[in-house]
């Protein structure tokens, strides 16, 4: 692997603006949102929205990748993911959600989620995360994905590549009936032939009406994971593997989550609900 050196903190930048004019979600200016306590199964109306929220996010973190090269700031994919969302009359979700100060995750190398956009650079042979949540007509859809800084070494764009193939072989897995540990059952054992960690403390959610509505869906075969998939719920997949433990420290900042053995990690993620058939996912440009 790459003997680059660890990611610090950088400086941040003033909070972006968001127009007036586009609605908020209720727990912008709190401490936190309001629990959900409404139904994990949502109509077609509430799915047809979250198609819109999510194709919104899916294109602006695609017009954020676009710009990922060696000599630019997490700050400028910031920007970049701000202003397409904000242009097409959606509120970035992460903005304010518990105090978070900016639009999107930029998380590099060692971070495996959460990382703040700042004046760091990237740097070749990087590899970088988006984590992108637009909020638009009161639902939230939710995507990320890991993209290569110029020239990687080979380590590194194998744990990328099989973090992609483990999200879609999860996917795979999605049929109404079954329970949601068989997603992680299937993350696991597909990242286990590789000798990768499985991050477990951080996992997918339930998305619609609230960005996480209580519903848990785990990385790894989490035999308390008993929840019924049903035609109609809405949750994220999100996978996040590393080349060595999944344990992890967290930064003073309070949101930076770190490898405790600093190696690298690839994360990837759709929103999707579930259907008769399997699973449609929402989040594609």
């Amino acid at each position: 692997m790459s003997g680059q050196s660890l990611v610090v903190p950088g400086t941040l930048s003033p909070a972006r603006q968001v127009p007036g004019a586009i609605p908020r979600p209720e727990y912008v200016g709190k401490p936190g949102p309001t629990p959900y306590t409404g139904p994990e199964v949502q109509d077609e109306e509430t799915v047809e929205r979250m198609r819109i929220a999510s194709r919104i996010a899916a294109r602006a973190m695609e017009a954020a990748a676009k710009a990922v090269a060696p000599g630019v700031t997490t700050d400028e994919l910031d920007r970049i993911a701000h202003g397409y969302m904000v242009d097409h009359k959606a509120y970035p979700s992460d903005l304010g959600y518990r105090g978070f100060p900016k639009s999107l995750c930029t998380s590099v190398n060692e971070v495996i989620c959460h990382g703040i956009p700042d004046s760091s650079v990237l740097r070749d042979g990087d590899i970088v995360n988006l984590d992108v949540t637009a909020y638009i007509n009161g639902v939230h859809g939710d995507c990320n994905a890991t993209y290569l800084v110029g020239d990687v070494d080979e380590e590194s764009r194998l744990l990328v590549e099989r973090t992609r193939e483990a999200l879609e072989r999860a996917i795979k897995a999605v049929r109404p009936g079954r329970r949601i540990n068989v997603i992680g059952r299937v993350i696991e054992s597909y990242a286990k032939r590789f000798g990768y960690g499985v991050v477990r403390d951080f996992t997918g959610h339930g998305i619609h009406t609230a960005f996480h509505s209580g519903l848990v869906i785990p990385h790894y075969d989490d035999p308390r994971a008993t929840t019924v998939m049903q035609p109609g719920m809405t949750f994220t997949i999100e996978p996040m593997l590393t080349l060595g433990t999944y344990e992890y420290d967290l930064w003073e900042d309070g949101w930076t989550v770190v490898t405790k053995d600093r190696k690298r990690t690839a994360q990837f993620e759709h929103t999707l609900v579930v259907t008769a058939e399997g699973a449609e996912v929402l989040t594609l440009p």
